[in-house]
């Protein structure tokens, strides 16, 4: 019972997310970035769901790096996903090493540009406009964490935007409203399945130590911390959006 009501809470927070940002409109085309982990699968589900409610359509594209031994896990997760949801998908594989050889580039500078590339020419396959991601409230922290340690100007401490453009397309970002345990709550209460990314858990990587071991020590002194970076990341975006 108290799950059903947990689960109420998080459609009616998502449904009034939506409403607010226009992220979904009736006889569009949506694009959704799917990796394989619990964001983006329920982020699938979600606009699956509100799809026939609103009539319009889904589409996905799995990017695969090959930069782990479990990436092809992930990428038959994707596919059987799909194949169930009847969603079309498209999966792209992309020579990360390479790229960052070539121009000299981080692992993560090099992968990221070689997914947006994937996603857009995925979206113009599918016709779509609108590219749906799945980050959420806790990546959003990070994010401002994220650009305070390494030098940022104002719009820097706005976090991650709701929607912003990509060349003819429009990303938009219908999950920054939950924490990851409400997305983990989502995939359990409607029995998703999804993968974990390893490489999540190395803090070698500047995010990853922000997300375990910062963020944790920073909580141990404010318990609200998460919650006072997300009004300032609001109060941030609201100044640009009104210039």
């Amino acid at each position: 019972m108290q799950s059903t009501s947990f689960q109420a809470k998080i459609w009616q927070k998502l449904i009034k997310f939506n409403k607010e940002n226009k992220f979904f409109k009736t006889k569009q085309n949506v694009l959704v970035a799917l990796s394989g982990g619990a964001d983006s699968v329920a982020l699938l589900h979600f606009a699956c769901v509100l799809a026939k409610k609103m009539q319009f359509k889904v589409y996905a594209c799995h990017v695969n790096h090959n930069l782990r031994p479990t990436a092809k896990r992930d990428e038959n997760l994707v596919v059987n996903l799909c194949k169930e949801l009847n969603i079309p998908l498209i999966v792209k594989k992309v020579a990360v090493k390479t790229l960052a050889k070539k121009e000299k580039l981080s692992l993560e500078h090099a992968a990221r540009k070689l997914r947006y590339k994937a996603l857009e020419e995925a979206a113009k396959k599918f016709n779509c406009k609108v590219l749906a991601f799945a980050h959420h409230a806790d990546d959003n922290v990070e994010t401002f964490l994220l650009n305070l340690l390494r030098g940022t100007q104002l719009k820097g401490l706005g976090g991650i935007p709701t929607t912003r453009p990509l060349g003819e397309f429009k990303i938009i970002r219908p999950f920054l409203c939950l924490s990851k345990k409400d997305i983990l709550q989502y995939c359990k209460y409607h029995n998703l399945p999804f993968e974990n990314d390893e490489t999540n858990f190395d803090d070698v990587y500047t995010r990853n130590f922000i997300r375990l071991k910062l963020l944790p020590m920073l909580e141990e002194k404010q318990p609200q911390i998460r919650k006072h970076i997300l009004t300032l990341c609001e109060q941030v975006q609201k100044i640009f959006e009104n210039k």
